[in-house]
């Protein structure tokens, strides 16, 4: 039995949805690029996509990064507090018992901020212990879910686990590049969250083990960095060749020493990072389309939503396709550095006394 399982799931998105279908309409007048827009836009993969500022009402592009964390506190607090208060009833865990809170964000700071006013409005104790991880980008949930794992492990207390990305507050100002045009058109924003348990105190999907991949030679491909209007991404086209490629020793390092291969696992979670990231996660392991749909619908309904994405792709799976006692699944993530990381989940036997995921009744 793993020490520690995945009692309970969490989503909460903005109100705002864009079309994307209309998004070379919003390109300031006179840009000259609508059809490559267009272009990008048709290739996507992405219907729409919820964001936290309407680009439509306010001009987020002229703002100051000082703005933009501002407005990442007021808009991502209620996201987060929804987000998490569905996924402790999920997991019929109380607030209190709560031992560490991991805020995920990638896109805003501040302290006081979102996780340590979490701890008031949700009734956590004010000995909760609480960890920011923060800049690491698309691939930050698994070490986020790394950290949570590890509390539950030495503690046997719950952990609670919330990604919350903002990225619409990171519009750069025009004039913008193909490179930027694509970036423009991938993110979403969302609110996603997890709770971590000890086995005894209900069932879900168990945790086996993590591992993470640097490649060093192409960090340069995909970087994050601070701006004086927010923050400022860069996205090689080569990105998706370059996970392909360095899948299979990711994945085998996560598997072999448990005796598994890929075709022997039952599930896969792939963080929706663009079409062409899909593309070359089912090609690189010979996966079947069926097996990568969740990803790609949460991509044509959400965009690339960063650290939450994965977390989304995950909830869908566990409520659609929970793993039974026995299946092994896997969860990855890429993102800056080029860094890769991967985690193995595996089905329990049902010991719970909820009705979340991995509940199988």
């Amino acid at each position: 039995m793993c020490a520690t399982v995945i009692g309970g799931t969490g989503v909460a998105l903005p109100e705002t949805v864009i079309d994307q279908h209309n998004l070379s309409s919003l390109l300031p007048e006179g840009h000259g690029a609508t059809k490559a827009l267009d272009k990008i836009v048709a290739g996507s993969g992405i219907d729409q996509r919820r964001l936290a500022v309407d680009p439509r009402v306010e001009d987020v592009a002229s703002w100051p990064t000082s703005e933009r964390m501002e407005r990442f506190q007021r808009e991502g607090l209620p996201l987060a507090r929804a987000a998490v208060a569905t996924a402790l009833g999920e997991a019929s865990v109380e607030p209190e018992e709560i031992g560490l809170l991991c805020l995920v964000s990638s896109t805003g700071y501040g302290t006081p901020g979102v996780e340590s006013r979490l701890l008031s409005e949700l009734g956590m104790r004010p000995s909760t212990r609480r960890l920011h991880v923060g800049h690491m980008g698309c691939f930050a949930a698994l070490p986020g879910l790394a950290a949570c794992d590890d509390h539950v492990r030495a503690h046997r207390s719950p952990a609670v686990l919330v990604n919350l990305e903002l990225s619409s507050l990171h519009l750069q100002p025009p004039p913008w590049d193909v490179e930027q045009l694509v970036i423009n058109a991938l993110f979403g924003d969302a609110a996603a969250a997890m709770v971590l348990h000890a086995p005894e105190h209900g069932s879900g999907p168990g945790v086996v083990d993590l591992v993470s991949l640097t490649d060093r030679e192409h960090e340069d491909h995909m970087s994050w960095y601070v701006g004086d209007h927010g923050f400022v991404m860069g996205l090689s086209s080569q990105v998706p060749d370059l996970i392909g490629q360095a899948l299979p020793t990711l994945v085998s390092d996560l598997l072999s020493p448990y005796g598994l291969r890929p075709e022997g696992v039952d599930w896969w979670a792939i963080h929706p990072g663009g079409r062409r990231i899909v593309d070359a996660v089912e090609h690189s392991l010979a996966l079947d389309p069926a097996q990568v749909k969740n990803s790609r619908e949460v991509l044509r309904l959400s965009g690339n939503c960063s650290s939450s994405g994965l977390p989304l792709v995950m909830d869908s799976m566990l409520h659609s396709s929970p793993l039974a006692p026995g299946e092994h699944g896997v969860a990855m993530t890429f993102g800056p550095g080029l860094t890769l990381n991967a985690a193995l989940l595996r089905g329990q036997e049902g010991t719970g006394r909820n009705g979340g995921p991995g509940d199988h009744r």
